[in-house]
């Protein structure tokens, strides 16, 4: 992966991040982390992995979020400087919880 490619990444990841807390109104997304971002070469998508606070809301919150995503695209394209904000997808990070599993099965293991 290239510099800029990375450098858009990181300024998309904080820019959405701001934007979820800051200027959308659907509580189901107020609990949202965004936990990483992966623009395409050509920038015409960008995926955006989140962490969901309520797992139980994992689906209508992602619903929301690709929902919201034009309306997070036109925020993002007044806050950075790209000629072409990528079409935002929105993802839930499995990482997180995996690493919560594998905390989980490394305790039981000091435990024995």
């Amino acid at each position: 992966m290239n510099i800029k490619i990375e450098r858009i990444n990181h300024m998309i990841m904080e820019e959405v991040s701001k934007i979820l807390m800051l200027e959308v109104k659907d509580d189901d997304i107020k609990f949202v982390t965004v936990t990483g971002c992966d623009t395409s070469n050509d920038l015409s998508y960008s995926k955006i992995y989140v962490t969901i606070l309520d797992k139980d809301k994992k689906d209508d919150t992602l619903k929301a979020l690709n929902n919201a995503s034009s309306f997070i695209r036109s925020e993002l394209a007044k806050r950075i400087e790209i000629r072409h904000v990528p079409e935002l997808k929105f993802f839930y990070d499995e990482s997180v919880s995996y690493g919560e599993h594998i905390d989980k099965i490394i305790d039981k293991l000091n435990e024995e």
